[in-house]
C-alpha cells in the first residue's frame, strides 16, 4: 500500500557545472599554451623514455629561451 504522505523528489541540475552537453565556444589558446602543446608533442616523439614530469620541466625550460615567448622579443 502506498502512503499518502510520500512525495517524489525532483533533482535539479547543478548550475555552473563544467560537465554537460558542451556546445560552448572554446577559448583561444595563448601563445604559451600553444608552445607547450607543440613542445610536449615534440619531446614525446624525440625522447619517449622520459617521464611526463621531466618532459614538462624541459618544455618550461625551453619556453624561457623560445622565440615565441613575448619576454624574449625585446
Amino acid at each position: 500500500m502506498a502512503r499518502a504522505t510520500e512525495k517524489k523528489v525532483e533533482k535539479k541540475p547543478k548550475s555552473g557545472s563544467s560537465r554537460g552537453s558542451g556546445g560552448g565556444v572554446r577559448k583561444k589558446l595563448t601563445v604559451y599554451n600553444k608552445f607547450m602543446k607543440d613542445e610536449m608533442s615534440r619531446l614525446k616523439e624525440n625522447e619517449p623514455d622520459i617521464s611526463h614530469q621531466d618532459r614538462f620541466k624541459q618544455a618550461t625550460a625551453n619556453w624561457k629561451t623560445a622565440k615565441e615567448n613575448p619576454k624574449n622579443a625585446a
